[in-house]
């Protein structure tokens, strides 16, 4: 994978904004220099045809901390229309119509795949449900499928190289969250077995605001198919299924009237414009910069790069916290002022905590972008560093290149993941027979990152920033509830950029206790490292249960 927008949704994304500021956002996306948008539809005998739902059930039996919890599955789709396609519909083919904006194109339908999972005998009025989704865009839902809290989970290598080729062993899931709450895993339209109809239908569903409604219509249809309205209800988006999050709330919050219980962030980006890929492109604004050290000593720190490094990285990590936004910020500020020798000071001590040479750093004008720090961490080694996770590492594509050419992690994971879900829904779940499995498909270039923030007096800017949705949520439901969680080794989003966007949030200090941390010793898909995964089991079920009522 060449440098991709959010892997898994993994992650992530990074988009269409930031098409001109880097190679490719966070996302498990293949980046393509062809402007002229993929098919949506395949040779599949409905592609380019309105839609029908489609629903299999099943059985199974879950095995978690030794309790066993008998579930029925779903493997279906539910069809949803883009935004304004009501009123279109009313209207006789015009231009006019074009005036209602993207979306409203009442010949457009998605068919979103979903496979949900029922604890059997709970009463769902009292069972919570959890909708789930990665990110991208353009990533599938197969990554927390199969990674993190399916009941069924692929077992890959742990130990920074690359998982060995098929056969996969597929295994019960001991992290699932099935003890704490029914699931419903989503696929974006386009993605996975998703599929949007007819020939050039992809811009009603590719867009922030697009995308955001297009889940809204899925959990509204949902609800209602399924008798869930009175259930306490949860949202987990991962990567750019964060900044999903945040619109998709407000929407249902603002907008139908609909209350959730809380929402959970992994791997969050909410503001792109802290991205650090392709902030170079961007002078002037160095809050990335500062964001991002932190991931860049804790990877020295894995890799025993940091002279006299305590022996617990997180309190490594805080020394580096406060240094990153007190003498470093104050270098950045100064710009073309700073003084030569306190330049070399700063230098060095970046340098030290970093693993990177003194010349380097001051060479980049103490600037270093994630990309950079990929390829040079390890570059003595002829090795690049990991995005989605630092502790991963492969041989270098292009020893010359100034930026990583590809992610290692994405190289080692991806294979078992896809594997697996196309072993585990056509073998288990009984969905798949025909149908193409797409992982993930290449939207970033094409992705609309047009998006008014609620309240805002001025048009979207250059660089998307989702955080006035959740703020507004928040604001209007004062008792919802956000859990942000993070891996120290994640340079796709980096864990110290949440933190950060959620100190900067527009909203009461009161509400700053309705926010959560959880953090861990692993990368942008956390539950990839074992002790990880059953760390954010624990945080994610207990979420959910203290905030059930």
């Amino acid at each position: 994978m060449l440098r991709k927008s959010l892997f898994a949704g993994v992650a992530f994304s990074l988009f269409a904004t930031l098409a001109s500021a880097q190679e490719s956002p966070p996302g498990r996306i293949q980046p393509t220099q062809d402007r002229k948008p993929p098919a949506a539809t395949t040779a599949e005998p409905n592609a380019g045809v309105l839609f029908a739902p489609e629903r299999v059930d099943s059985e199974g039996v879950a095995t978690i901390r030794g309790e066993k919890i008998p579930y029925r599955a779903v493997a279906g789709t539910i069809v949803v229309h883009p935004r304004g396609w009501d009123d279109a519909a009313r209207r006789e083919k015009s231009p006019e119509g074009k005036e209602l904006g993207a979306g409203a194109n009442p010949e457009a339908e998605a068919s979103m795949f979903y496979v949900a999972y029922f604890k059997k005998g709970a009463p769902s009025a009292e069972r919570p449900v959890t909708f789930i989704y990665n990110g991208g865009p353009g990533s599938s839902t197969m990554w927390l499928h199969m990674g993190a809290f399916g009941p069924k989970k692929v077992v890959t290598v742990d130990n920074g190289t690359h998982t060995p080729a098929a056969p996969y062993s597929i295994v019960n899931n001991d992290n699932s969250i099935l003890d704490a709450t029914d699931m419903v895993f989503i696929d974006a339209p386009g993605t996975g077995f998703s599929r949007i109809a007819g020939k050039d239908k992809e811009k009603a569903f590719w867009g922030v605001d697009q995308d955001a409604y297009a889940f809204e219509q899925f959990i509204l249809a949902f609800l209602s198919q399924y008798g869930r309205w009175n259930s306490p209800k949860f949202l987990f988006g991962e990567s750019y299924g964060t900044p999903r999050s945040a619109v998709l709330i407000n929407n249902l919050t603002t907008g139908d009237s609909v209350d959730f219980n809380g929402v959970m962030l992994l791997s969050q980006i909410l503001n792109f414009a802290l991205s650090v890929d392709g902030v170079d492109n961007n002078p002037g604004s160095d809050t990335a910069y500062i964001t991002a050290l932190p991931t860049y000593a804790a990877t020295a720190w894995h890799y025993k790069l940091v002279p006299n490094a305590p022996a617990d990285v997180t309190t490594f990590l805080k020394q580096v916290e406060h240094w990153a936004t007190t003498d470093y910020a104050t270098a950045l500020l100064a710009g073309a002022e700073l003084d030569p020798a306190a330049k070399r000071k700063v230098a060095e001590q970046y340098a030290a905590y970093t693993g990177l040479p003194v010349d380097y750093v001051l060479k980049a004008d103490l600037r270093i972008t994630g990309g950079m720090f990929e390829k040079t961490l390890q570059s003595a080694r002829g090795l690049t560093t990991g995005r989605i996770d630092t502790r991963f590492f492969g041989p270098d594509m292009d020893p010359l290149s100034k930026e990583a050419d590809y992610d290692p992690q994405g190289a080692a994971l991806s294979s078992a993941y896809v594997t697996a879900f196309n072993e585990y829904a056509r073998g288990v779940l009984g969905y798949g027979a025909g149908k193409t499995f797409k992982p993930s498909i290449p939207v970033f270039r094409f992705w609309d990152n047009a998006h008014q923030p609620p309240g805002a007096r001025f048009p979207p800017r250059a660089m998307l920033n989702v955080m006035p949705d959740l703020a507004t949520a928040m604001k209007y439901n004062p008792n919802l509830k956000v859990s942000l969680m993070g891996g120290y080794y994640d340079l796709a989003t980096p864990y110290f950029q949440g933190w950060y966007e959620m100190h900067h949030l527009p909203i009461p200090d009161s509400l700053q206790a309705n926010i959560e941390y959880h953090y861990y010793p692993s990368g942008h898909m956390v539950y990839a490292q074992d002790a990880s995964a059953r760390a954010l089991h624990d945080d994610v079920a207990g979420f959910i249960t203290k905030n059930r009522r």
